[in-house]
């Protein structure tokens, strides 16, 4: 009799508990608080140490954990048992019930050591199933010998099966909130990708978004170098330098490097242990284990790629690949617009800038026709090729180091070689030195120092070693708070007085007080010096 009312309470305190879970998990609607609370109320109510839940990922391969009370925290989302291994994941695949009291030593037993559990001596686990559809699976444990009773085994299949319907609800409400979140990031992309933004800044805001709506640890965007064959980084919310810093690499190295190559999507489960992969240390460093690197492609042509990496082992399903490759479509369309453009504007500042070059060229030999001066045909047009090159040395550098600013150290060098190659005579051996600071100029006012330069360059080789057989020329480049100073000194005779005006000087003040608003002085001793000071403040 006394048996009898034991086991009527203990019906009457299951029911109760069933009821009291039963309510609690149907007021739930997001995922991770009805785990959490599943887990919690049924390891109270059995009377459990520990309640773990197990889920299938959406490839149907792996359970992982995704919520637990008893267990290490830091394991969720980590652990993971393929579907058949260790007991929870027997439980899961034949559908029915297991209990050991001493689960180590059953051979199905499987340890996970994130997880802490080596404290836990019985399991009981039970598969959570949905509509005849394994979703996966529940496990209680205890911490000390415990033979599972067929009462506990039945009260836990009540709770997984009360626990699965809810579970599918908030997965099912869990991904209508994640396609939303697609579609908004979608429009938002869309929203960017045709926004008047430079380029570096359209695609700085489109990995963000990627990595938000990927769930992403680090997403990044690598464009193709055609001339070298390299990928280069171009985009990454990562604020690591380590790896935003990363070397190119050749097209058919790596996994980026393959996917240029075959034009494919790849998907790699653990950077850390795949062979093709060239940045493993940083990846330790950094916490990335799966990647997807899917091609950005403008038709048949692969202009770079998209990279997509976890910090935790992640199968990516087709519907992820899917998004990110419409993302990455979406984006090489964008580059290439925003290319097109840029080239348009490129033609028409160069059609722009070589009128006015040319307009130059014309005033400077103007100004030389007028000057009185009675030269040959072939002096004036030595001196009219020196400034053709010295205008062409800026749009060389420009061509090879960037389309605003051209580096001034460079641009003195080139103009210096090439008026000694036209004009030193083969009895003469004049050197020169170019010392001093760099500094950077805009390519307007880079054009009418180089005339400048060239001007004071060509008078020292016309007339400053008349006699000599050897002599050199100096150009030193040096900064002031307010302004930068370039000096052309010579070592040879000096310029008389009375014939300053007849060897083009007066165009270099043109050039340098007109144009930049600097100064232009000339000084003899031991040689003649012309000091150029320009404004820094109308850089820019």
């Amino acid at each position: 009799m006394q048996e009898l009312e034991r086991q009527l309470q203990q019906k009457t305190a299951q029911l109760a508990a069933l009821r009291e879970i039963g309510q609690a998990i149907n007021a739930a609607w997001e995922l991770e608080a009805t785990l959490e609370l599943i887990t919690r109320q049924t390891a109270q109510v059995m009377g459990m140490d520990s309640c773990s839940i197990y889920l299938l990922d959406e490839a149907g391969e792996y359970l992982v954990l995704k919520a637990t009370t008893g267990l290490a925290a830091e394991s969720v989302g980590r652990a993971r048992l393929r579907l058949g291994e260790g007991l929870t994941g027997w439980a899961a695949q034949a559908g029915q019930a297991v209990g050991v009291a001493d689960a180590a030593r059953d051979p199905r037993f499987k340890y996970l050591p994130e997880t802490g559990e080596s404290a836990f001596q019985s399991l009981l686990a039970v598969p959570l199933v949905n509509q005849g559809r394994v979703i996966g699976a529940v496990n209680v444990q205890t911490r000390s010998y415990h033979e599972y009773g067929a009462d506990e085994i039945e009260l836990l299949s009540l709770i997984a099966d009360l626990a699965a319907g809810a579970l599918e609800k908030a997965m099912l409400y869990e991904r209508m909130q994640r396609q939303i979140t697609e579609l908004s990031t979608l429009a938002e992309v869309s929203e960017t990708l045709t926004s008047p933004l430079y380029l570096d800044e359209m695609l700085g805001l489109i990995v963000d978004m990627a990595a938000q709506v990927m769930r992403a640890k680090v997403c990044s965007l690598m464009l193709l170098d055609e001339e070298r064959g390299e990928l280069v980084m171009r985009a990454t919310q990562s604020l690591s330098p380590a790896y935003r810093d990363k070397p190119p690499l050749k097209v058919g190295e790596g996994i980026a490097g393959l996917v240029v190559q075959t034009g494919q999507p790849i998907a790699v489960e653990n950077v850390r242990h795949d062979p093709r992969y060239h940045y493993t240390n940083i990846a330790r460093e950094e916490g990335l284990c799966s990647l997807l690197c899917v091609p950005l492609r403008v038709q048949e042509r692969v202009i770079g790629v998209f990279n997509c990496y976890t910090g935790e082992p992640h199968t990516f399903t087709p519907q992820e690949i899917g998004l990110f490759q419409t993302l990455a479509n979406q984006t090489a369309l964008a580059i290439e617009n925003a290319r097109l453009v840029v080239n348009a504007a490129v033609i028409r500042e160069m059609h722009h800038r070589i009128k006015n070059n040319l307009q130059s060229v014309a005033m400077l030999l103007r100004v030389q026709m007028s000057g009185g001066r009675e030269v040959s045909a072939r002096e004036v047009l030595h001196e009219a090729i020196n400034r053709i090159q010295s205008i062409a040395a800026v749009h060389e550098i420009l061509s090879q180091k960037g389309f605003r600013q051209v580096d001034v150290k460079d641009l003195v060098t080139r103009i210096a070689q090439a008026v000694l190659q036209n004009m030193s005579r083969p009895d003469q051996t004049i050197a020169f030195r170019v010392e001093g600071v760099d500094f950077p100029l805009p390519s307007q006012r880079a054009t009418s120092l180089a005339l400048a330069v060239n001007e004071l360059v060509q008078n020292s080789v016309e007339h400053a070693f008349v006699g000599r057989q050897e002599g050199t020329i100096t150009i030193q480049l040096s900064e002031e708070p307010s302004h930068w100073c370039i000096a052309v000194r010579d070592d040879g005779v000096g310029i008389p007085d009375r014939v300053n005006r007849q060897l083009g000087l007066e165009i270099v003040e043109m050039l340098i007080v007109e144009d930049l608003q600097g100064e232009f002085s000339v000084t003899r001793q031991g040689g003649t010096t012309a000091l150029l000071r320009i404004p820094k403040a109308n850089e820019g």
